[in-house]
């Protein structure tokens, strides 16, 4: 690989969307390939991506499990009253976590459900963004305008006029891309028209504004159950955990999301097996 770090990004202005449990568990992925790993929480007042790779470092240091951990920094943002320096304290900052992260292989960012300075900048870092997406059109409403009867698109919402522009920023910086991933999370098993038409506005809207549309997790209790543990789907045969068929169907939506992500230089013998 480059000796530049890969950045991954997850991002999006809602919250509850699954974003920690997400980059939680591409963390684990590419440690257990075999990777050095990075990872930012830029939401360190909620700290969820902190706590989470805490609740890790507690149970392998308790139970001698082979728990793999990335080199981990909560990143909180700016407390000066004057907006100008805050962003440039912000900016140096988060500037300054990257270069002393530059010999890792990939940057995992885990990112606010709101908006701020700090949520910006972390995108226009990015190389991949991936935007966790509820299958809702309460949560779409962040990326997209519909009108309600046809749910044809009116407009690009919020928060994919924000990305949009830390493309610009991006491309600016250092001429660089930002591949842009939607994961449908809490995906139903069973037909419904909402699933339908959220997948048919989804792909309509990924031609007009440049995002790929990937299946994601559906909607499944054991990921709170993890994240007590700081555990993923790929460590419960380290953890002696009893896997039931709710564990083998996630395993496997896990397994089908990391090959449809196509990180560069992915290993062809994915260790999950």
């Amino acid at each position: 690989m480059s000796k530049k770090p890969y950045i991954i990004v997850l991002g999006n202005e809602k919250g509850g969307t699954g974003k920690s449990t997400a980059a939680m568990h591409v963390i684990t992925w590419l440690l257990r390939e075999g990777h050095q790993v990075g990872s930012l929480d830029i939401d360190a007042r909620q700290g969820t991506l902190t706590r989470y790779v805490e609740n890790r470092r507690v149970r392998q240091q308790n139970k001698g499990e082979d728990l793999p951990l990335p080199q981990h920094e909560a990143v909180f943002k700016s407390t000066l009253a004057n907006q100008g320096e805050a962003e440039a304290e912000d900016t140096e900052k988060l500037s300054g976590i990257i270069q002393n992260l530059s010999a890792v292989d990939y940057i995992v960012i885990d990112t606010p459900g709101s908006d701020n300075f700090l949520s910006r900048l972390a995108h226009s870092y990015a190389d991949m963004l991936i935007t966790p997406l509820n299958d809702s059109f309460i949560d779409l409403d962040m990326l997209v305008r519909v009108t309600p009867e046809s749910l044809d698109i009116l407009r690009p919402s919020t928060y994919a006029e924000m990305v949009w522009e830390q493309k610009k920023q991006r491309a600016i910086r250092d001429g660089g891309s930002i591949d842009w991933i939607v994961l449908r999370n809490r995906l139903s098993s069973i037909y419904s028209r909402n699933k339908e038409e959220m997948g048919k506005v989804l792909r309509a809207l990924s031609k007009r504004i440049g995002f790929r549309l990937i299946d994601g997790f559906g909607e499944r209790v054991i990921f709170r159950e993890l994240f007590l543990s700081g555990l993923t789907l790929l460590d419960l045969k380290e953890s002696n955990t009893a896997l039931s068929l709710s564990h083998i169907a996630a395993k496997q939506e896990l397994k089908t999301l990391m090959e449809a992500i196509q990180l560069p230089q992915q290993r062809q013998n994915s260790r999950i097996a």
